[in-house]
């Protein structure tokens, strides 16, 4: 059938919807219409993929439309284009049936696929006897949706994708390009106008900053060799398993000679090897994935499946997992479904309308970082998001995620006034939307992913962030989240508090230090000390303590000792493991120099030996999330400043942690201890080794009666294991 003039028109101008309608090979009763658009050509041939002529299109519009009629049946079909004295090949992608199915069809409707990431976006594949790349995308209120890039002058009149209607995603398969081809989406609204070209919300990759587009790019990578790591933490409950994290900023860690970012092959051959010589058991990356903007750290992502081109390709940060993985080091990922930054190319108003976002700036709008917030009550930005998550565990291997900001995702009235937000259908202020993602989220990684695990960043009482998140009975609202575990934000804020005071006016705010133990066992915790406390003015850690320098010192060694005998997960962010003087920026890497200062390097043998009894000891990992392993021994002697516990576990010695918060040497210190006999001094944080004075108890005191006299070093924390 002659499609109309007003058709063919739509056609050529590249704003028809259906474009599949009338390109490419239709079946009729004598025979089958080719129709084709060849810019440039003025005779054109038709072979088979294999080579066969097939017979020759006419040029029936001056605009460059082909049309002829074969005795053929539709197949895909190659052109043999000429002009003057040029000729040229193009294999047309309207010939080619969809690469989408019913299954999947079903599947994105319920928000219940859990490999959008093989689905949508850009994926090189061999379809239908030809190789190319398909493009899927979703974008269900758009009037028109083209492919555009380098591969067709970003003229979006050439690639007008399919719309599959019941479910709102457009896609197309073009042959003959591969990989490392910048493309977006140019997008027509359904009031007719013309978006920013966007990136692909299912990109793998995406060209360097302050370049925007999406990149074709080959699956991360094939030739995995980290099957013991993973099986290990599959077999092991990782509540009591030593976890110390080592927290990177991929971009400062360390720059080249050039002052710019290290790449992943680099950065793996010089990270890696630290992490394992300090004796951490993770590294946890600020977020990879692409964004546009170097001061936001990550935070503000618009390529939330491509590890960031400053880094290099995707392969590389695969490789980095894996190389990791077999030097026995897990590898986290700070993850931020929380906002999306407002960016023109990004998720913004994607098809016209807000459709990952909320239309409502009360539901809509982060007033903390001037970001926009996703619709985690439409099925498919939950199922998005979700999949993203079981996307880097597929993918890339990684170990888990930390999941930013989690508080502003529950609370509706989150930095907001009254008036600024819209309570719940309750009247509430609980987002539940919220909430069933995060729950969604984590059963779907636990599920399918044995041995990952989640770390929430809340700083809230919300009750059950690490309980099960059990499919819920319908008859109220859920609140356990099922995250692994949660960073405990009040023992960071109570303890650094304590520690900037001067240690005359300890003994007034003693509690700072005890109070944590009423609530250490309530969720499964991780005591972070993060990146968020030295930036922003706050100094670095070594800064935060008080006194003059080598109190400083002193302080910081006690402080580290105190929480690595503490009850929790270890976080340390880089820097602060050799004492870092400065403030962290994202501008410049660490002060590597100052390890040449003996009171630095110090401090960094302290860590190593803390990582190391940590890992050893079993009475100080294995009661981390069990308040069985944890017994106080002196809680209430605020005078001295004193603290002491036992941390333990069944079949394991006994440890004894003892913390003297002033610059007062105790000599003679009486401590109950359960068990007569022989006590080891396993760690003294006032050793010269570590930059102290060296006092302490000659590497072993004796209990007897239930009690030793013990020396306690000044401003120094000291651990005693029970020998027998």
């Amino acid at each position: 059938m002659k499609p109309s003039e007003s058709a063919i028109d739509t056609l050529l101008h590249g704003v028809n919807s259906d474009p599949f309608s009338l390109l490419g090979a239709h079946a009729a009763p004598d025979g089958t219409y080719l129709r084709a658009i060849l810019p440039g050509a003025e005779c054109v041939e038709a072979f088979s993929l294999d080579g066969r002529r097939l017979g020759t299109l006419e040029k029936v519009d001056e605009r460059f439309l082909f049309e002829g009629r074969l005795r053929i049946k539709p197949q895909p079909i190659r052109y043999r284009c000429s002009a003057q004295e040029h000729d040229w090949l193009i294999t047309d992608p309207y010939t080619f049936g969809p690469v989408l199915g019913p299954v999947d069809d079903l599947l994105i409707a319920e928000g219940t696929h859990f490999r959008l990431f093989d689905k949508l976006g850009a994926h090189i594949i061999e379809h239908e006897g030809a190789k190319g790349v398909h493009f899927a995308v979703w974008a269900p209120n758009a009037q028109v949706v083209s492919v555009v890039g380098d591969f067709n002058d970003w003229d979006p009149r050439r690639h007008v994708m399919r719309n599959r209607i019941d479910i709102g995603v457009w896609e197309i398969f073009i042959p003959d390009i591969g990989d490392y081809r910048a493309y977006k989406y140019h997008i027509v609204g359904a009031d007719g106008s013309v978006q920013p070209l966007k990136a692909d919300p299912f990109a793998f990759m995406s060209e360097i900053r302050p370049a925007t587009a999406s990149m074709t790019a080959l699956p991360a990578k094939l030739d995995w060799g980290d099957e013991a790591h993973r099986s290990h933490w599959a077999s092991v409950d990782a509540r009591k398993t030593p976890i110390s994290i080592y927290e990177v900023h991929a971009g400062s860690w360390q720059r080249d000679r050039w002052d710019w970012f290290l790449n992943w092959d680099d950065l793996a051959d010089q990270l890696i090897p630290y992490v394992v010589e300090m004796g951490f058991t993770h590294i946890e990356f600020m977020p990879i994935s692409e964004h546009p903007y170097d001061p936001s750290w990550g935070y503000q992502t618009t390529g939330l499946f491509a590890p960031s081109s400053r880094f290099g390709e995707p392969a590389g940060f695969a490789r980095f997992v894996d190389g990791a993985h077999r030097a026995g080091i897990g590898v986290l990922l700070d993850w931020v479904p929380a906002h999306f930054p407002k960016d023109d190319h990004g998720l913004v108003r994607f098809d016209g309308t807000a459709l990952y976002e909320h239309e409502d700036p009360r539901l809509g709008f982060q007033p903390d970082w001037n970001t926009l917030i996703y619709n985690f009550g439409r099925r498919e930005v939950s199922s998005f998001l979700v999949n993203n998550a079981l996307f880097w565990a597929e993918r890339y291997h990684v170990d888990g995620l930390r999941v930013d900001a989690v508080a502003s995702m529950l609370y509706r009235d989150y930095s907001r006034k009254a008036g600024e937000w819209i309570p719940n259908k309750e009247g509430g202020r609980e987002n539940w939307e919220a909430v069933e993602f995060l729950r969604a989220t984590n059963r779907a990684v636990y599920a399918q992913h044995p041995g990952f695990m989640t770390i929430a960043e809340e700083s809230t009482a919300w009750p059950g962030v690490t309980q099960p998140a059990y499919e819920g009975d319908g008859k109220g609202k859920e609140t356990a989240l099922g995250f692994g575990f949660k960073w405990n934000m009040g023992f960071m804020h109570d303890t650094l508090r304590y520690m900037a005071r001067d240690p005359v006016h300890r003994r007034y705010h003693h509690d700072d230090l005890t109070f944590g133990l009423m609530y250490a066992f309530s969720e499964n915790y991780v005591l972070p000390l993060s990146h968020d406390e030295v930036v922003h003015g706050k100094g670095s850690l070594l800064g935060k303590m008080s006194g003059d320098d080598w109190q400083k010192f002193a302080n910081l060694r006690a402080y580290y000792a105190f929480m690595w005998g503490y009850p929790g997960k270890k976080l340390l962010f880089m820097g602060q493991e050799f004492a870092q003087r400065r403030e962290w920026s994202e501008d410049r890497a660490l002060d590597w120099d100052l390890r040449g200062a003996p009171a630095h390097e110090g401090v960094r043998n302290l860590v190593k030996d803390l990582n190391r009894l940590y890992r050893t000891k079993q009475a100080l990992h294995a009661g981390d999330c069990d308040a069985g392993g944890f017994e106080w021994l002196i809680v209430d002697d605020a005078a001295n400043s004193v603290f002491a516990w036992l941390r333990k576990a069944p079949g394991a010695n006994p440890v004894a942690v003892i913390a003297n918060m002033t610059p007062k040497m105790h000599s003679g210190y009486d401590v109950p201890l359960p068990h007569d006999g022989n006590w080891n001094e396993v760690l003294n944080s006032d050793s010269v080794h570590y930059g102290g004075t060296g006092k302490g108890n000659l590497g072993q005191v004796k209990a007897n009666g239930g009690r030793a006299s013990v020396t306690l070093p000044p401003m120094a924390t000291i651990m005693l294991e029970y020998a027998g």
